[in-house]
């Protein structure tokens, strides 16, 4: 069974304050939410496998823990999710990315898959899926069914800066298998499906386009 872990450290919550403050500009926000997908990616990182070798240091000969060649995939969905991926690269390095996008049908509120790009073997890797805002859920929930039934993918952990409780109980009822990892859990969500106190549209204040 997954768990839902709210990461509370005082860096991840300062970081989390200025991304609030509406009169943050993009560059300053832009980085504020790479340096929290860092933070982030350590803690959910924290159970991956290692395996000891043989290191020669500057004073004698010894062994020591590296990873144990687990293969890795970041998978943001677009488009606020592209924001944590560098940050995440940079303690990552091989670990491959593929692209999900969704969009919400305005009749149906169901969320429709426009877009998907996959690495070959994503089914082998353990797999983060990040999205900076987790609201109803119908996105994530959507976003993992694909990956799931037609990627056949099984190890799967997902990262969100700020989640509704609405969204939280949706994603978890629908996939009780998958590790949550949040910085916050706000009151809720808006007649407008926004959440509160939340932080506004975090894609459009990553790339400036309101």
């Amino acid at each position: 069974m997954g768990k839902v872990h709210v990461l509370d450290h005082p860096l991840l919550q300062h970081k989390l304050s200025i991304l609030r403050d509406k009169n943050t500009g993009v560059k300053e926000f832009r980085e504020a939410v790479g340096e929290i997908a860092a933070l982030m990616c350590y803690e959910a990182t924290r159970d991956l496998p290692t395996h000891e070798v043989e290191i020669e240091t500057p004073i004698t000969t010894a062994k020591f823990k590296v990873l144990a060649g687990k293969k890795l995939a970041i998978v943001p969905i677009l488009r606020a999710g592209l924001g944590m991926v560098d940050s995440m690269i940079a303690l990552m390095p091989s670990a491959k990315i593929g692209h999900i996008g969704m969009f919400r049908d305005p009749e149906t509120h169901k969320a429709v898959k426009y877009y998907c790009k996959m690495p070959p073997d994503i089914s082998e890797r353990q797999v983060f899926v990040v999205d900076p805002m987790l609201a109803t859920g119908g996105t994530v929930i959507a976003a993992i069914d694909v990956l799931k039934n037609e990627y056949g993918c099984k190890n799967i952990t997902l990262m969100n800066i700020i989640a509704a409780p609405e969204g939280l109980k949706a994603v978890t009822e629908a996939h009780p298998d998958i590790d949550i990892y949040v910085t916050a859990v706000d009151d809720c969500l808006n007649e407008n499906a926004y959440i509160v106190p939340g932080l506004g549209d975090c894609g459009d204040r990553i790339f400036g386009t309101k």
